[in-house]
């Protein structure tokens, strides 16, 4: 019986054997294969049949786009809003045609807040040194001396930069939706100083200088053994079969350096900095923050890091789908019981606007922003219902002090500055000659439709 099992064992293992060289030589041919596929790859042949060039217009007249008497970007000669999918069937192209638009738009909003705004930029680092990269942020000329009160602006993370909620906004819907030049100008009317942070211009990007690795012609002798040459030719084409995969996703072909601007490393970093080098200097006796998803984050690390400072001057903060979380944040209670006194939440969710909602985390209470996007909920507010809203705001009884006990709860002003109608649900708390002070600012974003 031993010997059967022998037998048996020794069959099984030739078996297999045989089978793993099969399989072996089946993988080599398909290597074989590929390779000589790859070698027949005519590269400029493809890239005249594949995606053009990635050359796009530097300006908007370039473009053949301007925006209109509405804010609207609208095609020169046609009219017609703009139109993502140029061409058909090459998404890349387009997702970088737009976001060459999306370039131009950001130095299109810069100016609007530098000759429509009148705000001036200021460089940071403040004491940068020749050829250190930097940043900036935009200030009204009375957002350091302002006395009485000071309103700052937040974004959240992604593209935008300085004085944008949303460039997918600004480019389909207008540039009220988009920017936040309505609570700029409202806010300047109705004597705040303006601060205008910029928290996602973190790195400055050097390109990468190009690698390139001659290639040995096939036809040079050699004496290199068959094994070797053939390892070489793997190489070789798994080159190739880069140098392709780089041309179909042209966003690997550029590699740039990205060296990251002092003080301005991230959001939460810009957000301190901007604090420690100038809200906290300015005479403004009072602080109003409106802060929008990521920037709720970044505002919730400024009072862990300065927490008697924010505390003795923000009197409000108005937080849209904040992201900041609490506990990962590691906020004490004392900031979490500010935060229930002085912030107030609004976050989508399918129920009416300003309908209260459970707080998930004991922080700041939670109000519904609806499913409308948040800087387009004031494209389906109408008129009316604003104005009554400020109506409303306006009767409010007023007390003669504005000391620190009669502080509005939240600055209605900057609340409804965000969703004009959420005055409705808070009017009854309005209280103290501050809110009636600031209440108009709530106008702002509010136009007929």
């Amino acid at each position: 019986m031993l010997c059967h099992l022998c037998a048996s064992t020794i069959t099984l293992y030739i078996l297999w054997t045989t089978m793993a060289q099969v399989s072996g030589q089946e993988d080599k041919e398909k290597t074989t294969a590929l390779k000589d596929l790859l070698s027949r790859i005519d590269l400029d042949e493809l890239m005249k049949k594949d995606e053009p060039p990635f050359t796009f217009p530097k300006t908007l007249e370039e473009f053949e786009y301007a925006f209109d008497e509405n804010g609207q970007l609208r095609h020169i000669n046609t009219g017609e809003r703009f139109v993502f999918n140029a061409r058909e069937d090459l998404h890349r192209w387009n997702q970088k045609r737009y976001e060459a638009l999306g370039e131009i738009i950001t130095q299109y909003v810069y100016k609007l807040l530098e000759d429509q705004c009148k705000l001036k930029k200021e460089v940071i680092p403040v004491d940068a040194s020749d050829g250190e990269p930097t940043s900036f942020i935009y200030m009204s000329t009375d957002a350091l001396t302002n006395p009485s009160k000071l309103l700052i602006l937040i974004q959240g993370s992604g593209v935008v930069r300085a004085g944008q909620w949303a460039r997918r906004l600004i480019i389909n819907q207008d540039l009220n939706s988009g920017t936040q030049i309505p609570f700029i100008e409202r806010a300047m009317e109705d004597g705040y100083g303006v601060m205008v942070l910029n928290p996602n211009e973190n790195f400055f990007e050097k390109e990468k200088p190009a690698k390139f690795s001659p290639i040995p012609s096939p036809t040079e002798p050699t004496d290199e053994p068959a094994e070797k040459r053939e390892r070489k030719d793997d190489k070789e084409g798994k080159k190739k079969k880069e140098f392709y995969e780089k041309y179909r996703n042209p966003q690997k072909e550029t590699e740039t350096e990205r060296i990251p601007i002092r003080g301005s490393g991230s959001s939460e970093e810009h957000v301190l900095y901007v604090w420690d080098h100038f809200v906290s200097k300015a005479l403004a006796k009072n602080v109003f923050i409106v802060a929008h998803s990521y920037g709720g984050l970044s505002f919730v690390e400024l009072i862990n890091q300065r927490e008697n400072q924010v505390k003795n001057k923000v009197c409000a903060v108005a937080l849209t789908d904040s992201s900041h979380n609490i506990w990962l944040q590691d906020t004490s209670k004392g900031t979490q019981d500010w935060m229930h006194q002085n912030c107030q939440n609004w976050v989508s969710s399918p129920e009416p606007l300003d309908t209260p909602l459970d707080s998930m985390l004991p922080d700041c209470p939670r109000l519904s922003a609806g499913l409308v996007h948040l800087m387009a909920l004031r494209l389906r507010l109408g008129h009316d219902a604003f104005e009554d809203s400020c109506k409303r705001l306006s009767e409010a009884p007023a007390h003669s002090s504005t000391s620190d006990a009669d502080k509005p709860l939240l600055s209605e002003s900057v609340t409804a500055a965000v969703y004009p109608r959420a005055a409705r649900a808070t009017q009854q708390a309005a209280q103290s000659s501050l809110f009636l002070e600031n209440s108009s600012l709530c106008a702002t974003l509010v136009s007929p439709l």
